[in-house]
């Protein structure tokens, strides 16, 4: 279902009131239809402010979470992009309209082909999404100007954080699995990284190795 014009007009006012305030971020998310990436039983719920779940025992992340993560991630028109965690596909979308290219695996061969058949219907055409175990990244594509991971670790991963090129942001929850996880901004300087902490969150566990489904 397509969102109404008061229905975006909520959402977007959502955002902003929980802290979305970066208007290219904005404009990426109003573009991109959180209801094209919804199925099901939750379809109604597609514009509310809350994770909902999908295949594999996945979630779509909170729109918020989105918003907040990608406005961290401070993507610039010419970036390429490496996000760890493809789900539903919607984040990927969102960065899609503000990065050069972006890359994002899943140990989900099913979200993969799910998401892609997204991309496909609405035209999206500089994601280049694939199934592989994010953990490692992907080394045939590094470095990386912005990496964006949707599940938590318990420490940033050091592939991932081999791939990002110097001057280069990572945003990621970092915790354990069962516990609060705090969204960290990582930067990589010419002789190490900058860590920030953003606010807490909860997401699923980074695993490793490749799903069945």
């Amino acid at each position: 279902m397509a969102m109404t014009p008061e229905a975006k007009m909520q959402y977007l006012f959502t955002l902003r009131s929980k802290g979305v305030m970066d208007v290219r971020t904005l404009q990426a998310m109003e573009k991109i239809d959180r209801g094209d990436f919804v199925k099901g039983l939750f379809a109604e719920r597609a514009y509310e402010d809350m994770p909902l779940p999908i295949a594999c025992g996945q979630t779509i992340s909170q729109p918020s979470v989105v918003g907040l993560m990608t406005q961290a991630l401070n993507v610039q028109p010419r970036d390429k992009v490496l996000e760890v965690g493809t789900g539903s596909g919607y984040q990927a979308a969102v960065l899609s309209q503000l990065a050069r290219r972006v890359y994002t695996v899943d140990r989900y061969p099913r979200l993969v082909r799910e998401a892609q058949s997204v991309f496909d219907r609405l035209g999206i055409v500089n994601i280049t999404s694939m199934s592989a175990d994010g953990s490692f990244g992907l080394p045939d594509q590094a470095p990386f100007d912005r990496i964006l991971v949707t599940a938590a670790a318990e420490d940033p991963p050091g592939p991932l954080l081999a791939q990002l090129k110097t001057g280069g942001i990572m945003v990621l929850p970092v915790g354990q699995s069962d516990a609060v996880q705090s969204l960290i901004k990582v930067t990589r300087l010419e002789n190490g990284f900058d860590y920030e902490e953003l606010r807490a969150v909860r997401f699923v566990p980074l695993v490793e190795g490749m799903g069945q489904e």
